[in-house]
């Protein structure tokens, strides 16, 4: 998406010049930011719309990556990123940031709009494994099962990949209950 799309409040223009163009019908919110009304949202806008509160070295990972991926309509509340790097790093992140400081290989990266996000079906292990300790996690597994039907089942694969991971088994099950809705 061309930079010129996304209007970010105090840029451009100001919050109140930016809420007036949106009672008008001219933008509509995306993330942190507005877009044309008539500009189709896409995984390269949502990944604009919340590049400021992706710090360096670090990915959109969670219910961030599957927003970003066309899960759902609204961001989540709290963004959530992963370290992106081995080494460690002390980023320093806003208040509706959650940062896992576990690394993410670059394998399991995609660049949208120049921003690293985890890969749709490393988003949707992400969410299964950490279904144990959130289940709110599950309407973003929903969500992102939705935009691909074919995700579930690679999901399934990549955990099988795995050995001794917290949360393995609950996270395929919740995998396999969401193949069998498909069919």
């Amino acid at each position: 998406m061309h930079p010129a799309f996304l209007y970010l409040p105090g840029e451009r223009l100001a919050l109140s010049e930016l809420s007036a163009a949106r009672l008008d019908g001219h933008v509509v919110e995306l993330g942190e930011g507005y877009i044309p009304a008539d500009l189709v949202e896409s995984p390269s806008a949502r990944a604009a719309a919340v590049a400021s509160l992706i710090p360096p070295d670090t990915a959109a990972s969670g219910p961030t990556a599957a927003w970003i991926h066309g899960a759902g309509d609204a961001p989540p509340a709290i963004h959530h990123v992963r370290r992106a790097v081995e080494r460690r790093i002390r980023p320093v992140i806003q208040a509706r940031v959650t940062m896992h400081d576990t690394a993410v290989s670059a394998s399991a990266l995609i660049r949208v709009s120049g921003i690293p996000v985890m890969t749709p079906v490393r988003t949707m292990v992400d969410l299964a494994l950490g279904l144990h300790r959130d289940e709110s996690l599950r309407r973003w597994m929903v969500l992102l099962a939705a935009v691909d039907e074919q995700i579930a089942s690679e999901a399934i694969a990549a955990i099988d990949a795995l050995s001794r991971v917290p949360g393995k088994r609950a996270g395929r099950g919740a995998l396999e209950r969401l193949v069998v809705r498909k069919r």
